[in-house]
């Protein structure tokens, strides 16, 4: 009864939040030519990789338009150097942060005295705050990349965008003035690209470039790359071959044994030279596999900008690890990528790419997948979906990869 009340407590108040968002907006007899475009995307580094293909649809259908990128502080650094927008904002969309855990009890007192206290206000203080500043920009148009994200639907009313388009799912669709019909499984990336083909326009050319993911990294970040292997004595017959274990979420994670033995197996090839990659937090874990390997290979923690990372990923044979940003940042570089997927959707979110190149491997449990990531709903430990997954399918799907890289 609680569960029941509570929704239609939220459904009433997303009409309201709506009903006031059309007071407030700007009144004309016809919707203006597009010219001023906003994109909100509120996810992190892998999602917001995976809209690139749309931008550079975008850009070719609107060559002319002003086109601004409003995405979280986690994910700008994927879209700082885009060549298909022309300004980036960030703002702390609410229920996007991954923070800390909390060092000792007392901070987590405090933290939980913060979080009941403030929480229940705090997106819409928010929505509000960034709504009036976005005012300002007189955007004809916004997209709300997310289809689930009805607080940036909210926040294009609220801003006084005319022409807001999403997709029809139930708590956005109030916010919308074009709701495209919502197919949960479609992918992410196809789901961008069917928005921007909803602003009109047509691209100048077609070409499989544009569908591609996209990211440069920075000649600076390329040199870099270029010595840090020299310093290796990684040259360029040398097989590179770069593990990525970590993620954001733990029930995507594979134990550090069963990496451990992927590594030892790749290692023991002649050519291959194996890199463990990680990001600031993960040392524990790549320390974890190491210590379960019986030949230590190289290791790159928390050592690497975004930028650097995808041009070490340009030089490899192959990249392998579990569903995350990374992974996709090695798609966006056209090398070959192996993915390990549990608890996440491969149709929404798994790599955006030729499948021959990009290879998925799940357990394809009943429960699976289930979109939880913090602990399994079932309470395996670890993850069925993820335990399911040997070594052996892992290795030698690897090795078929490089396989056809060496004979291409």
């Amino acid at each position: 009864m609680t569960f029941t009340l509570e929704k239609i407590g939220r459904w009433l108040w997303l009409r309201l939040l709506a009903w006031l968002g059309y007071l407030c907006l700007r009144r004309q007899s016809e919707p203006a030519p597009l010219q001023r475009l906003l994109l909100i995307k509120p996810d992190h580094l892998g999602d917001v990789l995976l809209i690139t293909p749309a931008l550079r649809q975008l850009r070719q259908q609107h060559p002319q338009a002003w086109i601004v990128a409003l995405v979280g502080p986690w994910s700008a650094t994927i879209l700082t150097h885009n060549p298909d927008i022309d300004t980036l904002i960030t703002v702390p969309f609410p229920g996007f942060e991954r923070r800390d855990a909390p060092d000792t009890p007392a901070q987590s007192l405090l933290a939980a005295i913060h979080t009941r206290m403030w929480a229940p206000v705090r997106p819409y203080l928010t929505l509000v705050h960034y709504a009036l500043l976005l005012r300002a920009g007189q955007f004809d148009t916004a997209l709300v990349l997310r289809d689930d994200h009805w607080w940036g639907a909210a926040l294009a009313l609220l801003a006084g965008i005319p022409r807001r388009i999403g997709y029809a799912v139930p708590a956005c669709q109030p916010f919308l003035s074009t709701a495209l019909p919502w197919q949960p499984t479609t992918h992410v990336s196809q789901q961008a690209l069917t928005l921007c083909a909803a602003t009109g326009g047509t691209p100048q050319y077609q070409s499989q470039e544009m569908t591609t993911l996209r990211y440069e990294p920075a000649t600076t970040a390329m040199e870099w790359a270029t010595t840090w292997l020299a310093a290796q004595s990684i040259g360029p017959a040398t097989c590179l071959v770069m593990l990525h274990p970590g993620t954001g979420g733990a029930t995507k994670l594979w134990s550090p044994e069963r990496w451990a033995a992927v590594a030892d197996a790749l290692q023991a090839r002649p050519d291959v030279c194996l890199v463990l990659t990680g990001g600031p937090g993960e040392a524990h874990l790549v320390q974890a596999i190491v210590a379960e390997m019986r030949h230590s290979p190289r290791t790159l923690v928390g050592q690497t900008s975004i930028d650097q990372l995808a041009a070490l990923f340009r030089q490899a044979a192959l990249v392998l690890g579990v569903d995350s940003g990374p992974l996709h940042l090695a798609v966006s570089q056209n090398v070959p990528t192996l993915h390990l997927f549990g608890p996440s959707a491969v149709e929404r979110f798994g790599p955006w790419g030729n499948p021959r190149q990009h290879v998925v491997l799940r357990a394809n449990l009943w429960c699976s997948p289930c979109g939880v990531f913090h602990a399994c709903p079932r309470r395996t430990d670890p993850p069925e979906c993820m335990e399911q997954l040997t070594v052996t399918t892992v290795v030698q799907n690897a090795e078929q990869l490089l396989a056809t890289r060496v004979s291409q």
